[in-house]
């Protein structure tokens, strides 16, 4: 069997492999301790689930138009309009199943082959391999290794004639950083005067803490509204990743090329999911204020024990659920006789001696870092970073 050398090329994901292997050992018996998840640990609000059964027992289980129904598209226009201060039509909208869903179609549809497509890093892991898939190039702009930050030198000097797309996460996956709204308005002028798309992916958006400010790259202007294409979804912030919803918003001919690849591939996101993610936009958002005032509790707890072990740096993150820290310290080192020189390596001691699952840096772009989630218990919490700085000390 022959396998197209494109698709062959594509890299696993390393957040689903760790995380499969965990589950894997935990069905062993093993008391693994997991911080390898990139989704939240809340079940769906009974809201959002009594909206789905209702669905069924309605018998709204057939297809329904490719680029998702009117209501969910009105609701999504609504939020964007309330939350974010833009103005989108229906046409101007795409359901997806799923974020990611959202941005394999976005980047299919945007980018052509050599395109060249602007990626700051750290990175989330499945931009790299759609630009591949895509036919793409994706640029690398690296940061400040302490800030976990791009500069605008840095971003300019990136910027050629073959620059098509500019991909930016805000808040960050994997470091939770929230961008500086002083660089987003440069990228925005930036992105007009030189014709760059921007596919800002704004799933984190409402997970945000010490009163940081998110804003949306569309927001400065309405030229820079026309420039970007917004993904976005209700995985994150209602506790939804399993119902596969996701949505686009941008320019309306970029839209409906979006809803032709997704007719010949998915056609419609699944219907029952579509009712229950309109219960989410319309649900009391005091839900996830409560879930997102557990969350920082969780994180202040996870940034206090982290600052206890020795060597280790990251910049505190003020948003989505994840610690980006630099264990490249402890490079160089051994454990039981085994040199430890990637984060990698370093990964699969602490799974398979330490019983703590987290994710290389190395997925991420980024050699020497480790990402942690903190979507879950402080309990876990607790007890994995204390393992986790005892365990350390074997290593020398």
């Amino acid at each position: 069997m022959k396998i197209s050398q494109k698709v062959n090329q594509i890299e696993p994901s390393a957040t689903l492999a760790i995380s499969a292997r965990a589950k894997t050992m935990k069905k062993n018996g093993l008391n693994v301790l997991s911080f390898s998840a990139g989704e939240p640990d809340f079940d769906t609000p009974q809201c959002i689930k009594d909206a789905a059964k209702l669905a069924i027992d309605q018998g709204f289980t057939k297809y329904t138009p490719t680029s998702g129904i009117i209501e969910l598209k009105e609701a999504i226009c609504y939020k964007l309009n309330k939350e974010n201060g833009l103005a989108y039509h229906p046409d101007e909208v795409i359901v997806s199943c799923g974020a990611k869903h959202s941005l394999f179609n976005a980047i299919l549809t945007l980018c052509d082959t050599d395109d060249e497509v602007l990626l700051p890093v750290p990175f989330w892991v499945t931009y790299v391999e759609q630009i591949r898939l895509a036919g793409g190039k994706p640029v690398f702009i690296h940061c400040d290794p302490k800030t976990l930050r791009i500069s605008w030198e840095d971003i300019l000097s990136k910027i050629t004639n073959k620059t098509k797309l500019f991909i930016l996460n805000n808040p960050s996956n994997p470091s939770g950083i929230v961008w500086d709204i002083e660089i987003l308005k440069k990228i925005a002028d930036l992105a007009v005067e030189k014709d760059i798309i921007i596919i800002s992916d704004e799933i984190y958006e409402n997970l945000i803490y010490d009163g940081a400010q998110v804003k949306s790259i569309a927001s400065f202007s309405p030229e820079a509204q026309t420039q970007t294409i917004i993904i976005n979804g209700v995985s994150k912030t209602f506790s939804m990743t399993g119902w596969r919803i996701g949505y686009t918003a941008g320019p309306k001919a970029a839209i409906q090329a979006m809803g032709r690849l997704q007719d010949h591939s998915t056609s419609n996101p699944t219907s029952i999911s579509q009712k229950a993610a309109l219960a989410a936009l319309q649900c009391d958002q005091q839900i996830v204020q409560n879930m997102v005032k557990t969350f920082n509790q969780r994180r202040l707890l996870m940034i206090q024990l982290l600052n206890e072990i020795p060597d280790i740096t990251f910049p505190v993150p003020q948003g989505a659920f994840y610690v980006f820290a630099d264990f490249s310290s402890y490079f160089g080192r051994c454990f039981e006789n085994q040199r430890i020189d990637t984060s990698q390596q370093l990964t699969e001691i602490l799974l398979e001696k330490a019983l703590i699952a987290a994710v290389p840096g190395s997925a991420f772009g980024m050699e020497g870092y480790l990402r942690f989630s903190y979507a879950t218990s402080e309990k876990s919490i607790e007890k994995g970073m204390t393992q986790l700085k005892n365990f350390l000390q074997n290593i020398t």
